[in-house]
């Protein structure tokens, strides 16, 4: 299993970073202060943990100004489940 695919992992083990997962359901786009709201967490807690769930190519980001904004990466998502599935076939 690749690095990138571990990452994917690490990002979903968190039971908060499970909890921001949901909020892109359907292609929501949110920033960091509205992340923070929605979950009840601190603006710098919400960025650490969507610092990790891009990292593990779970949400990808963009800049407008000087606000971040989030959403799912689909891609990301689809190709880390692709190498894992492969993984699982191979190993088990």
């Amino acid at each position: 299993m690749g690095p990138d695919t571990q990452e994917f992992l690490k990002a979903l083990g968190s039971p908060t970073r499970q909890r921001i997962m949901m909020l892109f359901a359907q292609g929501a786009e949110l920033s960091v202060g509205e992340v923070a709201e929605r979950t009840g967490i601190s603006q710098a807690t919400a960025s650490q943990q969507l610092t990790l769930l891009r990292r593990g190519r779970v949400v990808t980001s963009r800049r407008d100004g000087k606000t971040v904004y989030y959403r799912a990466d689909r891609d990301g998502t689809l190709a880390a489940l692709a190498e894992l599935q492969s993984y699982l076939m191979t190993c088990c």
